[in-house]
């Protein structure tokens, strides 16, 4: 299981907390210390597409209007914390936010 996530995060920061109560130990990737490598960020876009930027973020109020016309793997790579987080990996199975649905898969 790997966590992509930044650690001020308030939900990242709930989620794994939960997710070690569950007995996982997740992989953990600060995306702002870390980055997204390319391979990921393909892969979280194939499963996401355009919703894996959040764009109620304060990355994302601090872009120009030209700046969020570009795709999202652009906009990704040059700024890691755009991710709508956290993004968990288990398996081949990608799980975006910590929601009930989120949850449930993961904590059972």
């Amino acid at each position: 299981m790997r966590f992509f996530g930044l650690k001020s995060c308030d939900t990242c920061r709930k989620a794994h907390k939960a997710l070690r109560a569950a007995g996982h130990d997740p992989q953990v990737i600060d995306v702002r210390a870390d980055g997204i490598a390319p391979a990921d960020l393909q892969a979280m876009l194939a499963a996401f597409g355009d919703g894996a930027v959040n764009t109620r973020s304060t990355t994302w109020r601090g872009l120009s209007e030209a700046e969020r016309q570009r795709p999202a793997a652009d906009l990704l790579a040059e700024h890691p914390t755009l991710l709508k987080r956290p993004v968990i990996e288990v398996g081949s199975r990608w799980h975006q936010g910590w929601t009930r649905p989120v949850q449930n898969a993961l904590l059972g």
